[in-house]
């Protein structure tokens, strides 16, 4: 090991936080003088350096992957090897660094069939979230390494469930959950989206179960125990994923189809069925869809998030099958991540806005293709609603799109700032320069970028190259600058509105000064997005007379949408509305969503009803996915490390 190396170990397990994969000649000095986390800190993060890896990209880049792995739901692991292919990018011959979290490595050797020989390797204590560097002596003369290893029951991007908490109730379920730095938690490799890999794997599982992957699915496979596959397009590691559970095939369209228990397997395919037009509309405007096909995975109620957009197979919550296609933006959303985000992929997480402010700006360009003008007004007015939301709540830094990450869990920096706030800054300016010339600044983006990872520096500098040259007169640099490394909106910024809520709004009103009840609204007609708009525009403190009339009126308790029953929850709580408790246990203990875990563990927590939220929280938790207890421990015990 060079001395390099030693020392990055040496410091990281002090506690000194830094980038173990920053490319800079200057790293090594600037490590060598800090004397404290502060002062490792002191400077702007530096473009392009990822500050949640170890991995030493700077002399070695992995570009293939290859698993062999049995899933063993008896003990909770996941056991076999990862055969690691690396081009080497410097002679200098330095160890080989990778990310891990609580893996168990038994052996490494080297991948020679004719003469493997094993490799001094080292692992460290576990630093802090990023889990602990897996330090390997590569010989000179090798390009790939062979890595045994298995996963702790503990991983963080694993939930295994048991057969009670799935739909058919009689077999076990296990998926996968990579985004931000879990991958490192079931595999050993450069955990960073600055690196794309490829990859293959066999799947050894219990011979009544599916295995599926974020690859070339197989749905006429035979369930024999044995599942083969390959990912022959480069993706971050972020994207690796894999789910195991008794799960059957749907088809929705040539190239898109649907997996889930059977239980639920002709409800989801009802209601993604506009998938494939979907997917049609956004190749016109966007290019080729370059992933073969896109199916969708609807996992157990306990995933934590609406939806992940692993390429080929997008994981989904079934809280979206709603029965009427009203909540299929997040189908939307999954789906324009094939352009933004899979095919073009954020360098670092501090440059998550690229994925997640592109991907939302398409999202709405979508649902208008399919859904009209009148939908994509109130999922635009929606979005903006939510993020005057956050940023009623959010500090200065985090209302950055260029977030400064640097010594926080990813995990624990995600709000709707690089989702909507960076749609928003693309919708300006669409309507500076015109949709047309926009959506061929997109494609023209997509096409030349595909398949690479690029950072806030290296989109300004594309911007500078192309629309700030064409549109003079249109776009001004210190605004894009403001955009993006300022809080807040910027004074002028566009306010998406809609009609259909104008209308809801005094119609709120008049029931609010007491001109109307809540029997005579006639809401035959309101669309979700309506419902919704009513609900959240309610002020904090209605009294039991209102809240009772609502509820008689709508019956909004037993509402079978969840973002409607999401919305009253949060009314019951700050209302004291008992009626509605029962229903609020109920929702907590079922779903694992964090979009509604979180706002209602805090309201209780506000509300003074800490003795309801731990009672229930610790009633749901065997269920929940572990970064679903992680995320609400801290709201229910802010003064604790659980």
């Amino acid at each position: 090991m060079s001395y390099r190396q030693i020392l990055t170990i040496l410091i990281l397990s002090s506690g000194i936080v830094f980038a173990a994969s920053c490319s800079k000649s200057d790293q090594k000095q600037s490590i060598e003088s800090a004397s404290s986390p502060d002062e490792v800190y002191a400077a702007e993060p530096e473009s392009g350096v990822d500050y949640h890896s170890f991995a030493n990209t700077a002399d070695y880049r992995v570009t293939h992957v290859d698993m062999d792995l049995t899933v063993d739901f008896s003990r909770k692991v996941i056991a076999g090897t990862a055969v690691l292919q690396f081009d080497r990018l410097n002679d200098e011959n330095n160890a080989l660094i990778l990310d891990t979290r609580d893996l168990t490595i038994e052996s490494v050797r080297t991948s020679n069939a004719d003469q493997p020989q094993d490799v001094s390797f080292s692992l460290s204590d576990t630093v802090d979230f990023r889990g602990a560097p897996l330090t390997i002596e590569v010989p000179a003369n090798s390009s790939a390494v062979v890595i045994n290893y298995q996963t702790s029951p503990a991983a963080s991007g694993l939930q295994w469930l048991e057969p009670r908490q799935t739909a058919g109730k009689r077999h076990p379920f296990l998926f996968t959950q990579a985004q931000a730095i879990h991958a490192r938690s079931f595999v050993p490799l450069q955990d960073t989206p600055g690196v794309r890999i490829t990859y293959s794997a066999t799947v050894r599982t219990p011979r009544e179960l599916r295995a599926v992957m974020s690859a070339n699915n197989d749905p006429a496979a035979e369930k024999n125990g044995v599942y083969s596959f390959t990912m022959p397009q480069a993706i971050p590691s972020y994207l690796l994923a894999l789910a195991v559970g008794d799960l059957e095939f749907k088809p929705m369209g040539a190239r898109t189809g649907v997996y889930a228990e059977k239980e639920i397997l002709d409800a989801a395919a009802a209601e993604f069925a506009d998938t494939e037009a979907m997917l049609e509309t956004t190749e016109e405007a966007y290019g080729p869809y370059r992933w073969d096909r896109y199916d969708l995975l609807i996992l157990p109620p306990s995933f934590p998030f609406g939806g992940m957009e692993n390429p080929r197979l997008s994981f989904i919550t079934p809280t979206v099958i709603a029965g009427d296609k009203s909540l299929v933006a997040l189908i939307a959303h999954e789906l324009a991540h094939s352009w933004s985000g899979n095919l073009v992929t954020n360098s670092s997480w501090r440059d998550l806005w690229l994925n997640e402010g592109f991907t939302t700006y398409l999202t709405n360009r979508i649902m208008q293709f399919v859904y009209g003008d009148d939908r994509y007004h109130m999922e635009m007015a929606l979005g903006y609603a939510d993020l005057q939301s956050d940023l009623e709540e959010l500090d200065d830094p985090d209302e950055l799109l260029a977030i400064d990450k640097r010594g926080r869990d990813p995990d624990e920096a995600f709000s709707n700032v690089p989702y909507e706030k960076g749609s928003l800054f693309l919708f300006e300016i669409e309507q500076k320069i015109g949709r047309e010339a926009f959506d061929q600044f997109l494609l023209d983006y997509f096409n030349k970028y595909a398949f690479q990872s690029i950072t806030t520096e290296g989109f300004l500098a594309h911007l500078d190259q192309t629309l700030l040259k064409t549109h003079v007169e249109d776009l001004d640099a210190d605004r894009i600058r403001e955009w993006i490394f300022e809080p807040g909106i910027p004074e002028g910024a566009p306010h998406p509105q809609s009609d259909a809520f104008t209308r809801i709004d005094s119609i709120r009103q008049a029931w609010l000064d007491g001109a109307a009840s809540a029997e005579g609204i006639d809401t035959s007609k309101w669309t979700y997005h309506q419902w919704k708009h009513f609900l959240d525009g309610m002020p904090d403190k209605l009294s039991r007379e209102q809240m009772e009339d609502l509820e008689q009126a709508f019956k909004l308790t037993t509402s079978t949408n969840n973002e409607i029953a999401f919305s009253w929850l949060r009314i019951a709580i700050r209302n004291d509305y008992e009626p509605a408790y029962g229903r609020l246990e109920d929702f907590l203990t079922s779903i694992g969503r964090n979009k509604f875990l979180r706002p209602l563990y805090q309201d209780l927590m506000d509300s003074g009803k800490a003795d309801m939220a731990s009672r229930i929280f610790e009633k749901a938790k065997p269920g929940y996915h572990p970064l679903t207890v992680k995320r609400n421990s801290l709201i229910i015990y802010p003064d604790s490390a659980e």
